[in-house]
């Protein structure tokens, strides 16, 4: 018998004839490399060409421990392969998938107790809005509206399904302009980014968007308060045209990602709350970015007291050592379908998959042990200040943000805040600053999903070293960039 070594792989190769990209020009690699990355450790990545990088996005902002803890995370792993590789959540339980409810349980705000599983982000915004969907019919008539009749007397109890023209049913959700929340359907209707959303027109109806957060292009004058006042009169404005009965849900995040690091002014989601509870309208904080540690507390529901009654989580629920998500509900909202032959008629095959949930206690166990969230908080003023540093170019507007989440704004004048236009973003932002930074060993987003912003959103591991390099390195090229633009 005669053997042979088996043939190795040409990656490059391959990778331009069989692999499919996400979010990606593939025509950028017709005779050109594709990047290749073959290992990380603590917040670096090296390349299969041994070229190392400073990870400053965390993956998509995702890989909240870093990339060192592989070996026990893979241990984890093969444990629970070796006692269960896989059963489902659809109608039986595995002690995995119990542990890690009741672990996330014991850290969200309120009476957030409920986990329903699933495989990532996406599906948890697709869950979510499935699921207020639903609360609203599994409720059916038990509550009813506080209708005041005439001026000073006291308010009737009616019913609910023959108040509403909708038969009692709700559909309709809210969410935020230039807000991302996923790729799937339903999730891809409810973002509010047009440009994603219109190869795929029509997609699901009657979502309805409303002002973000974006403070940097208001008018200077214009008080916190007065900012805020706008913003909820919106979103209010909204609920009424869009008629109260027939929406279900609000979503946001705590703090959005698209468009760049849109931090809340005071009193926001004080209002945003009593709006919801006024019209009687789920509230869903969209936390897969913003969870575990990444604005400096475990959770944005709890830094910024938004008490929701769902919660979407993924990414770093396991620092994306696995995929896993999940809708995360209040005791309010689990109480209908606990009652005679209701369901949730909704499941996913991997939900809460023994592996990936045995990986995401390990994590949270590591972030706990390690003191991950801690080391945000601790070092989250010297981040902003460090990147406070780029201030200092003509072409940076505004410095945002809040914990390891931030984005600095692009701007052609810095008296009047005019922005870069279409073309000139393309040019500045996919042709030069993209590959600019990689070509100098980082790995951040330029993103012109509303105005040209570079997001930075390093491991929580981070700390003053990778602070300066982030700024060293983007210091240079964006004085380039500059000096590119006023050729």
């Amino acid at each position: 018998m005669t053997t042979t070594a088996p043939v190795q792989l040409d990656l490059q190769r391959a990778a331009r004839e069989h692999l499919w990209l996400h979010f990606t020009r593939m025509s950028a690699f017709e005779g050109a490399d594709v990047p290749i990355i073959v290992r990380g450790d603590g917040c670096h990545l090296e390349d299969a060409n041994g070229k190392r990088y400073l990870d400053a996005l965390a993956g998509l902002f995702s890989v909240n421990i870093g990339y060192g803890y592989g070996e026990e995370m893979g241990e984890a792993a093969a444990a629970q392969m070796r006692e269960l590789p896989f059963y489902t959540n659809w109608s039986y339980a595995h002690p995995r998938a119990i542990e890690l409810a009741s672990e996330v349980a014991s850290l969200t705000p309120g009476d957030l107790n409920r986990l329903f599983f699933v495989s990532g982000g996406s599906e948890a915004v697709e869950s979510a809005w499935k699921l207020a969907r639903q609360y609203y019919s599994a409720r059916g008539d038990q509550r009813g509206r506080a209708i005041v009749t005439s001026l000073g007397d006291p308010p009737t109890r009616v019913d609910e399904a023959k108040a509403a023209p909708t038969g009692g049913r709700r559909w309709k959700a809210i969410s935020r302009n230039i807000a991302y929340h996923g790729t799937t359907m339903g999730a891809l209707s409810i973002n509010g980014i047009a440009a994603i959303r219109a190869p795929f027109e029509p997609l699901v109806p009657e979502v309805l968007h409303v002002r973000n957060t974006n403070r940097f292009h208001r008018p200077p004058e214009e008080t916190e308060e007065q900012f805020t006042k706008f913003l909820l009169d919106d979103l209010e404005e909204t609920i009424e045209a869009g008629g109260p009965e027939t929406i279900c849900m609000v979503i946001m995040e705590p703090v959005q990602n698209a468009g760049g690091a849109f931090t809340p002014p005071e009193g926001y989601w004080r209002g945003v709350r009593e709006l919801c509870d006024r019209y009687d309208i789920l509230l869903c904080a969209d936390e897969v970015i913003t969870g575990f540690g990444r604005v400096g507390a475990w959770f944005g529901s709890d830094r910024y007291d938004i008490r929701p009654d769902l919660m979407t989580i993924a990414k770093g629920l396991s620092s994306s050592y696995a995929a896993i998500g999940a809708v995360v509900a209040s005791d309010r909202v689990m109480e209908p379908f606990m009652r005679d032959t209701s369901m949730y008629a909704h499941g996913i095959t991997f939900g809460g998959h023994p592996v990936m949930s045995a990986i995401a206690l390990k994590n949270i166990e590591i972030m706990k042990r390690d003191r991950i969230v801690e080391n945000v908080a601790d070092q989250q003023d010297a981040f902003r200040a460090t990147l406070e540093q780029l201030l200092d170019l003509p072409i940076v507007g505004d410095v945002r943000g809040t914990g390891f989440f931030y984005a600095i704004e692009l701007v052609k004048d810095k008296d009047t805040r005019l922005s870069f236009d279409d073309d000139e973003c393309e040019r500045l932002l996919r042709d030069f600053l993209s590959p600019r930074l990689f070509e100098r060993g980082l790995i951040c987003r330029a993103d012109d999903r509303g105005d040209p912003v570079v997001q930075i959103s390093p491991p929580l591991i981070a700390g003053q070293e990778e602070f300066d390099q982030i700024v060293s390195i983007l210091g240079d090229v964006l004085a380039e960039a500059w000096t590119r633009v006023h050729k």
